[in-house]
């Protein structure tokens, strides 16, 4: 299937977007705000050795990108919260998480340059000729 290479989802983030209507670039931005703080977290937990402060963060980035079909970055945080939960019911370490938290970020930040360039109003308005420069000027 074509779409596990995607990073978006398209059909699921159109819906999102046609759902939440004028939210729709208001309640991306928390997406972003709250992504990066779930990452940040994610990786200052690694760093600490703290499984249990990785479920949380991950679970989070998990659900939100899944609201705008994000499938790869939801995909990659519901591994990470699941393998975290994991070593906190085995009492282990986050050793095994340490080459999919260091691929979340760069993964984060291409989703989001992704969404961004397909909801930025510039992008639309220059789809429909807007600031075209006219002939004859």
């Amino acid at each position: 299937m074509e779409l596990e290479n995607e990073l978006i989802d398209w059909t699921v983030f159109t819906e999102s977007r046609n759902a939440l209507g004028p939210d729709f670039v208001r309640i991306l931005g928390y997406f972003r705000e709250d992504g990066t703080q779930s990452v940040a977290q994610i990786e200052t937990a690694m760093r600490n050795g703290d499984a249990a402060g990785i479920v949380m963060p991950a679970h989070t980035l998990k659900g939100e990108s899944a609201q705008f079909g994000a499938v790869q970055l939801s995909s990659a945080a519901e591994n990470i919260e699941m393998t975290a939960r994991k070593c906190v019911d085995y009492h282990q370490g986050p050793d095994e998480l340490l080459e999919a938290i260091v691929a979340l970020r760069p993964m984060f930040e291409e989703t989001l340059a992704e969404l961004d360039r397909e909801s930025s109003p510039v992008v639309q308005r220059e789809s429909n000729g807007f600031g075209s420069r006219a002939s004859g000027f």
